[in-house]
């Protein structure tokens, strides 16, 4: 009898479809939901995006009057740095679902990402002043047709093959910023990853990525330029020890044992 009990309670939270159903949504998807929540409707999200740009411009401006031997150029993520994704991750909430490869590039072929406040006039700003922009992403090849659409719908500069570098062999991405940094100056690099900034944070238990972090901190708001994230990030993989096979209960589990209370 009880093993009859849990064969149907187990069968209970699986829908037609094979996807969980709200009653084992705990284990994942709802760990999200206020993350996602914030992206979408606070108001203090939107203004430390206005409050990274701001910074943004007058680092640019003090750049400007430096003489430099090289053209000058800026460098940013693209995901959560100029285009909010949070709709994707909503869709995730919705269905009871973790990330999937293939639905991700659902979304991406709609080439229907808002901007993040305060990214396009930023970026607009620093063409005007003669400063490329070169967006360096971990998008895939085949997504980078309906990625250039999605920032030409919005006039964002330099949306062209020449400057949207999108994911090779690695995730790194300190060769596609030795690339730029052959022909340009690179004056500020912007990001909600750390690892969009330096190579120093890839790959790195928490501790290093921490003491890095400290290790540079003259540079945030300075050369580096951090928008927030709470939905996703490289932040993660640490907590799980970089084991990429544990369940989506398993990293649940880690994350709380994570948490530090009293």
């Amino acid at each position: 009898m009880n093993k009859l009990l849990a064969t149907l309670l187990l069968l209970a939270s699986v829908n037609a479809t094979g996807q969980q159903t709200d009653t084992n949504r705990t284990a994942f998807a709802r760990d999200n939901m206020n993350a996602v929540l914030w992206q979408q409707r606070a108001a203090e999200y939107r203004a430390l995006s206005y409050q990274a740009y701001n910074i943004a411009r007058l680092r640019l401006d003090e750049a400007l009057r430096r003489k430099s031997g090289k053209p000058r150029c800026v460098v940013t993520d693209i995901d959560e740095t100029v285009l909010d994704n949070s709709p994707f991750q909503g869709y995730e909430l919705h269905n009871a679902v973790g990330y999937a490869a293939a639905d991700w590039k659902k979304w991406t072929d709609k080439a229907v990402a808002d901007t993040l406040p305060g990214a396009l006039s930023f970026l607009k700003y620093a063409a005007s002043r003669k400063v490329e922009v070169f967006y360096i992403t971990n998008r895939s090849r085949a997504e980078l047709e309906s990625t250039m659409k999605n920032l030409r719908h919005y006039g964002f500069p330099n949306a062209d093959a020449a400057h949207v570098l999108v994911k090779d062999s690695t995730s790194g991405k300190a060769a596609r910023r030795s690339y730029v940094a052959e022909r340009y100056n690179i004056v500020l690099l912007c990001g909600d990853n750390l690892n969009d900034l330096a190579d120093v944070f890839y790959l790195k238990d928490q501790a290093s990525r921490n003491a890095a972090a400290d290790s540079l901190r003259n540079e945030f708001g300075k050369r580096f330029i951090v928008l927030p994230n709470p939905m996703y990030g490289d932040w993660e993989a640490p907590i799980y020890e970089y084991k990429k096979q544990l369940t989506e209960q398993e990293k649940a589990e880690r994350r709380m044992e994570m948490i530090k209370g009293f």
